[in-house]
């Protein structure tokens, strides 16, 4: 029987640049493969087909994707092995523990023909520069977005009842945990609940809260509080010894869009644009956080102002959009450069090495 697949972003690109949580998420890793080499040299096909081997043996795998390319993925992790394979080249950073006993660096660059890729040096080193200005400037219009957002959340905070949020935090924490302890050290997961991407906003949901028996589903306003309600949540699991998964704000890292403890069965989450889900299964629940702690008529009273703000808002994220779109078409054209130059023989050699490799794991 073939395993399951957990996808997520553990990499985003958001209003303050490009973001990486891929740290995060090989803690505790025995074997940890990292891929060197430029796009097109087949890091994503290799990642994928390691994946999708142990995956039809049936153990369960984590497949992160990329959120420059809708098409590829950046890392797979196979956790009953404490295997994983991870894209260690820039903008992907990675720091080894223990290179050598744990990380293994894997250069494709081996399989390229340096010879084709220097006669066409120019073209791309003038396509990877306009690549990077394109997504420059899709962070710089999140940025501005994100500053339009600050007015938004203003209206809501002006018109909170923070004792009422409180109490509401405190209540679910109550339902969620009540006196409920492990023994042991938490293990927390920091990961994006989703990602803007060249294709627009993208996130996996409801592949991410398949197996979770209760689903919370935040609805609010920007500024009502959702983030903060999370990381109390958050925080109330790891101090209770529950491992907790903690999502990002694809846009804003410092902000929480999801929590889930699969060991109570339990994933709360922003269920508000550009992610906006609705209960479908038995067990799911609506948490109205506008209704709990905002003053009624708000949405009413501010609707001029809120609809000048979201359009100019929306404009912004229309905008970066856009400009990762471009990145991609860019990227697409460097990628030819090396497909061309490469050896894919010696790719997939290097792929049967580390299924190889992850098997040797098993015997030890």
């Amino acid at each position: 029987m073939a395993g399951k697949i957990l996808n997520y972003y553990a990499d985003g690109n958001t209003s303050s640049g490009f973001y990486s949580f891929h740290q995060s998420n090989i803690v505790g890793l025995d074997r940890l493969f990292i891929l060197k080499g430029a796009p097109g040299t087949g890091k994503s096909t290799l990642i994928k087909k390691v994946g999708l081997e142990w995956l039809s043996r049936g153990f369960d795998i984590e497949f992160m994707h990329c959120s420059v390319d809708n098409d590829s993925v950046s890392g797979v992790i196979i956790p009953k092995l404490k295997c994983g394979i991870v894209d260690g080249t820039e903008p992907h950073v990675i720091e080894p523990k223990a290179p050598g006993a744990i990380e293994e660096y894997v250069n494709l660059g081996v399989a390229w023909d340096s010879k084709r890729l220097i006669k066409n040096k120019d073209e791309i080193i003038k396509i990877g520069t306009q690549k990077q200005e394109m997504f420059q400037s899709a962070y710089d219009s999140f940025n501005k977005a994100i500053k339009i957002h600050d007015e938004w959340e203003k209206i809501y905070i002006a018109n909170m009842d923070f004792s009422k949020a409180n109490k509401l935090a405190e209540e679910l924490g109550e339902i969620f945990f009540a006196d409920k302890r492990l023994d042991k050290k938490a293990s927390v997961r920091h990961r994006f609940m989703g990602a803007a991407t060249p294709a627009g906003p993208v996130d996996f949901i409801n592949n991410l809260t398949t197996d979770v028996n209760k689903r919370y589903f935040l609805k609010g306003r920007p500024g009502s509080g959702k983030s903060t309600l999370l990381e109390k949540l958050a925080s109330k699991a790891e101090n209770n010894g529950f491992d907790v998964e903690i999502y990002h704000c694809g846009l804003d890292s410092n902000s929480l869009d999801m929590v889930i403890v699969r060991e109570q069965g339990i994933a709360i989450f922003d269920s508000t644009a550009p992610h906006e889900y609705f209960p479908e299964r038995e067990n799911d629940e609506i948490v109205d956080i506008y209704k709990r702690a905002i003053t009624p008529g708000t949405d009413e009273k501010y609707a001029l102002e809120l609809q000048e703000i979201i359009q100019r808002y929306k404009l912004h994220i229309l905008e970066g959009t856009s400009f990762l779109a471009k990145g991609k078409i860019l990227n697409d054209e460097l990628k030819k450069y090396y497909i061309e130059a490469m050896d894919f023989k010696i790719v997939d050699y290097m792929t049967d090495e580390i299924n190889t490799q992850i098997a040797e794991t098993i015997i030890y």
